[in-house]
């Protein structure tokens, strides 16, 4: 009786050591990112193959010279992007030759890839010119949420659209979120003419987002995939209500629009580099008291996802970092 006891003494010392050495972790690294959304400019630039010269990085404060801007972060997508890509620059030409207003850009952010996605890029800037296609070097891996914060801090667009290099979203599909997105910004903008007659307030000034959800399609996903995966999902989907909240059924779809107001807030305070930058968007949109539209997308696997089972410990590390860093309050919200 004595040994097990000892036993069972051992393991409960064994267990509240790991916790703490758990929390100690995340103490640390909570502390070490605290200062992670300071360098909103930080003297980035684009690549020109057409021109010698670098071309400086415009900042997210700066007024609008775009109507709408398309993030697109890479990571070694040398061979699933140039098809994905084609499709969106053959629709964003169509639209800007039947609407002259309808200004676009395309800022692919290259997250370090040890590929051809570089020079894939750059094709398409060699094509389309330096003002409609941009690519940004990030020159390591830095993780998918901080390709895109970059791109957003420097983009020119009224509206910045992320979607992924794969294609899995159709790039038409966006005027689904455009469409709902003016309704709400017509809408404060026709209250805030009622309250000022001179009220000089433009689609820039005004917060909203647009989540593209596949959560339409988690019924006939649950009934084909693999027992363990929809055990996974369901899972993160509990973890993500406890981090977040209740509001958006689908937050990791790729598929995402903002205002630039929007984006000002929310980019300038991302923390999260990787897989669950997009909880975090949910939370900062709730702290900001930013309108959220989920809007259902047309979506289709795309083969080569980066997402595996290993990415799970890696999300779940992730929101425990967020949730420890803003409810202690060392993690700053600016507003």
């Amino acid at each position: 009786m004595g040994e097990l006891w000892t036993l069972f003494e051992f393991l409960i010392a064994t267990l509240l050591l790991l916790f703490i050495a758990i929390v100690t972790l995340i103490f640390f690294e909570v502390y070490r990112r605290r200062f992670d959304n300071s360098d909103v400019k930080d003297g980035a630039k684009f690549e020109d193959p057409n021109s010698i010269k670098p071309v400086p990085c415009p900042s997210i404060f700066d007024p609008a010279e775009k109507y709408i801007s398309l993030i697109i972060p890479a990571f070694n997508e040398e061979l699933r992007m140039p098809s994905a890509l084609d499709e969106t620059m053959k629709y964003l030409h169509q639209r800007s030759e039947k609407n002259k207003s309808f200004t676009y850009e395309v800022v692919i952010v290259d997250d370090g890839s040890v590929d051809g996605t570089k020079n894939v890029a750059l094709e398409f800037v060699k094509t389309y010119k330096v003002d409609n296609v941009r690519v940004l070097l990030l020159g390591r891996n830095c993780g998918k949420g901080e390709a895109i914060r970059k791109g957003m801090l420097h983009s020119r667009g009224d509206l910045l659209l992320m979607l992924d290099a794969d294609g899995a979203t159709k790039v038409d599909d966006l005027e689904k979120l455009e469409t709902q997105i003016r309704a709400v910004v017509e809408k404060e903008l026709h209250m805030d003419n009622a309250a000022d007659g001179n009220s000089r307030l433009g689609m820039s000034d005004v917060s909203v987002v647009a989540f593209g959800s596949r959560a339409h399609l988690e019924e006939k996903a649950l009934a084909t995939r693999k027992w363990y995966r929809n055990f996974l999902m369901k899972g993160f989907h509990l973890v993500v209500l406890l981090a977040a909240g209740p509001g958006i059924r689908d937050t990791q779809c790729g598929f995402k629009m903002f205002t630039r107001a929007a984006a000002r807030k929310l980019f300038s305070n991302v923390r999260l580099k990787r897989w669950c930058f997009d909880v975090e968007l949910v939370y900062l949109c709730k702290w900001f008291r930013i309108p959220m539209l989920e809007i259902s997308v047309t979506w289709s696997e795309i083969p080569g996802s980066k997402v595996n089972l290993l990415s799970i410990p890696y999300m779940l590390w992730e929101l425990a970092l967020m949730g420890f860093g803003y409810r202690t309050g060392m993690w700053k919200i600016i507003s």
